[in-house]
C-alpha cells in the first residue's frame, strides 16, 4: 500500500460523504409524510431504496437536467410509489430546493480544514451550482475548495466516466498533476468507487456508517476510514 502522502490532489464527492443527504433528503420529505400521516409508515431504508432508484433513472434518462429540477421531477413519483396522494407542484418545486439546508456530517468541517493543508481539495459533485453553492455557504462554510465541479457544468451525472475524465483534465491543466496524483474520496460505492476504479483512480472510501444509497455488493477501494475526520488522522499521523 502507497503512503497518502504520494497524493497531491482530493477529488470529494459532497452529498453522502460530506453532507449527510440520507437526512438531508428524508427531513424535506417528512413535511410531506406527516401531512397524510405517514410518517411512520415506511422505514428509511425502504425510502432511500425507492429515492435512489427513481434518482438514478432520471439522471441516465435527463443527464443536462438541473439536480433541483431532478428532485422536482422525481418528488411526485416516488410519492406515487408509496401509494400517497400526488404532492403539489409548489411542493415538489419546495423539495427541489432543499439541497442547501441538508445538513453537514458533524466531521466535514474540520477535517477538511485540516486535509486542506496537505492537499488541494476540489468538489465533483452531481448537484448542481446553485444548490451546492447554498451548502458551501450554510453546512460547509468556512471550507476552502481549489476547484469546483458540478453536474450542470459537464452535462452528465456519475458515474458517467466523462465527469471524472473532465476532472483529470482540469486538475492537469490547473495544477499539472497526473492521474496518479489524485484520490477520489467518497462515499458511494456506486457514484465514486466503481467509475474511479474503471478509470484507472485510486479512492478513498469514507464508509459513513448505516449509509444506504450508493451501496454496492462488492466494495472497491484502495483505503477506507468510517469518518473524514479519520482520514485526516491518518495524514496528519504519517506528516
Amino acid at each position: 500500500m502507497s503512503s497518502l502522502l504520494e497524493y497531491r490532489l482530493l477529488s470529494f464527492d459532497v452529498y453522502g460523504t460530506l453532507i449527510d443527504w440520507e437526512s438531508g433528503i428524508l427531513n424535506a420529505f417528512q413535511t410531506y409524510l406527516a401531512q397524510h400521516n405517514a410518517s411512520d409508515k415506511f422505514s428509511r431504508k425502504h425510502l432511500l431504496e425507492i429515492f435512489q432508484g427513481f434518482e438514478r433513472e432520471q439522471q441516465a434518462k435527463t443527464p443536462d437536467m438541473l439536480y433541483s429540477q431532478l428532485l422536482t421531477a422525481i418528488h411526485p413519483l416516488w410519492a406515487q410509489e408509496l401509494g400517497l396522494p400526488l404532492p403539489s407542484a409548489g411542493e415538489s418545486a419546495e423539495f427541489g430546493r432543499s439541497v442547501g439546508q441538508w445538513p453537514a456530517f458533524p466531521d466535514s468541517v474540520n477535517a477538511l480544514k485540516r486535509l486542506s493543508k496537505t492537499y488541494k481539495l476540489l468538489i465533483l459533485s452531481n448537484v448542481d451550482r446553485e444548490s451546492l453553492g447554498q451548502t458551501l455557504a450554510g453546512p460547509l462554510n468556512g471550507v476552502h475548495f481549489d476547484t469546483v465541479l458540478t453536474a450542470q457544468d459537464l452535462k452528465s451525472y456519475k458515474p458517467d466516466l466523462r465527469n471524472f475524465e473532465c476532472m483529470l483534465d482540469v486538475v492537469k491543466s490547473e495544477y499539472g498533476f497526473e492521474k496518479t496524483q489524485v484520490l477520489q474520496t467518497a462515499q458511494s460505492q456506486f457514484h465514486d468507487h466503481y467509475p474511479a476504479r474503471r478509470i484507472g483512480i485510486k479512492s478513498v472510501w469514507i464508509e459513513r456508517s448505516g449509509a444506504i444509497m450508493g451501496n454496492q455488493a462488492e466494495e472497491i477501494y484502495d483505503w477506507k476510514f468510517d469518518k473524514l475526520v479519520d482520514m485526516a488522522d491518518a495524514v496528519e499521523k504519517e506528516l
